[in-house]
């Protein structure tokens, strides 16, 4: 493809994907489709020769695009947001074309010294302590397993006497960053919830002592910012001071809610969190960032260096004294320029502009909830911080019947999602079926969060 043909199919594509912008809206949230057909529809094998690119759009148009899941859809209420923005895909593209390798400065000093004064940006955006430095992580798990990692080694201890410690309604990827930092599994304690489903701090507390009184060493807590069922909220600074009486590190898992910490309003839910080691949110769910892109920013540099350092003479250069290189900073060594697009976005949007949108997916949540609490035979068993609402219907008929309940919702959600037009996902909470409702898209407006719930209302009568 020589240049000018690149030129001609780019802008192709680039008005194709306006319009996909536009009109997102009008395709089915969730694609019906059964397992294999995409599949069947691909030839089995490459081709011999290269085919005309303007025969390759197409078939991702009439191909692809129709199989897919539409998470930036106004519609869209599952799990939780995965958003972008265009000034984010533009980024992306830039990104794609420079086709750079920012594993250190030397191989890219601009990406290097970006991402510096992103995570510090993103830093002063949240109300993070001074002390903490920030660096780009692909995914919150990954920056979990980061922590995980740093906390074993900072221990000093032999694996086999290292306990971890998250809440019963802490993210999968935390046993899972666990188990794959080496921790035995039984040294995994997760702690009881409160009403609220945040964790009990007297509950951990009692765990670790009891675990120092066995000869096991505390390494690490895990506390939650936004949990995934529920969005509860931790107590961090009761937590952390427990953490600090036995040495343990405590890691912030605030991969959702995170976003969240820049809203002057909501920062006391943050309380406590300047007694953490380390604290990762993802700019890629609530903050108009592409996937991906996870902030992660750890108080002691030196014991993160110590874990993941690596310097072969086939990587050392002469600027290595005086310059951050990334690729000691976590799990992997080639890095993508992912701080391009926050740049673009915090740069678009501005910090009132990504404040405004926050808070108007809050005030549509906060609306919602209102409808449910309103309405006869729904219950709501979670607080709403965020833009998260969990809901139950609850029939007069089927009182005192949990089974026969949760298989109510659970086909309930089912009739909802059958219109095309939303798109909800759904938890257990105290082991009932419990449907979610997360607003945070940043196409979404009133509208659809209305008919969201004429759906779940309709599809109750």
């Amino acid at each position: 493809m020589t240049p000018e043909q690149f030129r001609r199919h780019a802008h192709e594509l680039v008005d194709w994907m306006a319009d996909y912008l536009r009109d997102v809206g009008d395709y089915p949230v969730v694609p019906d489709v059964q397992p294999g057909r995409i599949r069947a529809s691909l030839p089995p094998g490459p081709p011999r020769d290269g085919e005309p690119f303007d025969r390759i759009a197409a078939d991702f148009r009439e191909l692809i695009v129709p199989g897919m899941t539409h998470w930036n859809h106004p519609g869209w209420f599952g799990y939780f947001p995965a958003n972008h923005s265009p000034p984010s895909i533009l980024a992306e593209m830039l990104t794609a074309t420079l086709g750079a390798q920012c594993m250190s400065w030397q191989t890219s000093p601009a990406a290097t010294e970006l991402e510096q004064v992103m995570m510090e940006w993103l830093r002063g955006m949240l109300g993070l302590p001074a002390e903490f430095t920030g660096v780009i992580q692909d995914t919150a798990s990954t920056a979990t397993l980061v922590a995980l990692l740093t906390a074993r080694d900072r221990a000093g201890a032999e694996p086999g006497r290292l306990t971890v410690y998250a809440s019963a309604e802490a993210h999968s990827s935390i046993p899972k960053g666990a188990r794959l930092a080496g921790f035995a599994p039984e040294h995994l304690r997760l702690v009881p919830v409160d009403e609220t489903f945040a964790m009990d701090s007297s509950a951990l507390g009692a765990l670790m002592a009891s675990d120092v009184a066995l000869g096991l060493v505390p390494a690490c807590v895990v506390a939650t910012v936004g949990t995934t069922s529920s969005t509860a909220v931790d107590p961090l600074a009761e937590i952390g001071a427990v953490c600090r009486r036995h040495g343990a590190w405590l890691h912030v898992d605030a991969a959702y809610a995170g976003a969240a910490a820049i809203l002057p309003e909501r920062r006391a839910l943050f309380d406590g969190v300047e007694l953490a080691d380390s604290f990762v949110f993802n700019p890629h769910k609530w903050l108009l960032t592409n996937f991906d892109c996870s902030a992660y920013f750890v108080r002691d540099v030196p014991a993160l260096l110590r874990t993941f350092s690596a310097a072969p003479a086939y990587l050392r250069t002469a600027h290595d004294p005086e310059v951050s290189n990334f690729r000691d900073w976590g799990i992997q060594l080639g890095r993508r320029f992912r701080a391009l697009k926050l740049w673009f976005v915090i740069r678009s949007y501005g910090v009132e502009g990504l404040r405004a949108m926050l808070r108007r997916h809050i005030v549509l949540a906060e609306e919602f909830r209102s409808w449910v609490d309103a309405e006869p035979g729904f219950v709501v068993p979670a607080p709403s911080p965020f833009g998260l609402v969990c809901l139950r219907h609850e029939p007069p008929a089927l009182a005192g019947d949990g089974a026969a309940t949760d298989e109510w919702n659970r086909a309930l959600l089912a009739r909802v999602n059958a219109s095309g037009q939303v798109f909800l996902t759904h938890t257990q909470l105290d082991g009932r079926y419990t449907i979610r409702m997360a607003i945070g898209q940043w196409a979404t407006e009133r509208e659809q969060v209305a008919r969201a719930w004429e759906r779940i209302r309709h599809s109750a009568g």
